[in-house]
């Protein structure tokens, strides 16, 4: 009897896939796409289009940090509503006019440091990344003897929201916990932007960030690590394009990768 034909043309160097969550070697049928990885994508943009438009439970958020122990305040945006944010940039680096009144009737103020969580481009990343990450920061921080301020969760945010937060709560500095514009493989990707001296009309150029935090990216212990490196080396001088991360030459950094890739093998 003849052996039936594979119709699908496979990738000399599909051994490769194994190793990257990447859109790699990814075969053809005839002059098209296998229908096994069209379906693929189709789910992975649907994921990626969940993330940017399903609002974060920040209640859920709230109740899951204060079981740790934090305080927790709830601001928002300028946006009032994710199509408006998703339009309107702009109004998602400006508190609305309630939180602002909120943080300024705020007793708790002048923190070192002033963390906020927003939901970003992906709700889905502060919702599972954000406490389990603090849990790994929070003690180095502490560790250097610095005052950590009360926990923001900040809905319809951008990164530069941080900014009039922090000059309201006269904090040190400023880092932000936020969700990141989602890719068809990752779209739970939280990125931290820290803000030294903290004021109204910071550029991009004046923070510091880490990208791809999340257990299949940049894992939490690496990138609690690499953000406590960052504030310690912002106590003696600005953030942004001058301050470079060298946290890769500490010699607990090598400990911390030698941990992670044994965790990674059980």
């Amino acid at each position: 009897m003849k052996e039936k034909q594979n119709p699908i043309t496979e990738d000399g160097w599909s051994e490769l896939s194994r190793l990257t969550a990447a859109r790699i070697a990814l075969g053809r049928a005839g002059n098209s796409l296998p229908c096994r990885e069209t379906l693929r994508f189709a789910l992975a943009h649907a994921q990626a289009r969940d993330a940017v438009h399903t609002p974060l439970d920040a209640s859920a958020l709230a109740e899951e940090l204060a079981t740790d122990g934090h305080r927790v305040i709830d601001i928002r945006s300028a946006a009032s509503s994710r199509p408006e944010y998703l339009q309107r940039p702009d109004l998602g680096r400006r508190l609305d006019d309630a939180s602002r009144a909120r943080l300024a009737a705020e007793p708790d103020k002048g923190c070192d440091l002033l963390i906020l969580i927003g939901d970003g481009l992906s709700s889905r990343a502060p919702a599972l990344h954000a406490a389990p990450l603090l849990r790994e920061l929070l003690p180095r921080v502490r560790e250097m003897g610095l005052r950590v301020g009360p926990l923001l969760i900040a809905r319809e945010a951008r990164v530069a929201l941080g900014d009039e937060a922090g000059e309201i709560m006269v904090a040190r500095m400023t880092a932000m916990l936020i969700g990141e514009r989602p890719g068809l493989s990752s779209p739970d990707s939280l990125g931290l932007y820290l803000t030294a001296a903290p004021l109204a009309g910071r550029s991009d150029a004046e923070r510091n960030c880490i990208s791809n935090v999340r257990p299949d990216g940049l894992p939490y212990p690496l990138a609690a690590f690499k953000l406590a490196w960052l504030i310690d080396a912002a106590l003696r001088q600005p953030t942004g394009v001058g301050l470079k991360d060298g946290s890769a030459a500490d010699p607990r950094w090598a400990a911390l990768l030698a941990r992670q890739a044994c965790l990674a093998q059980r």
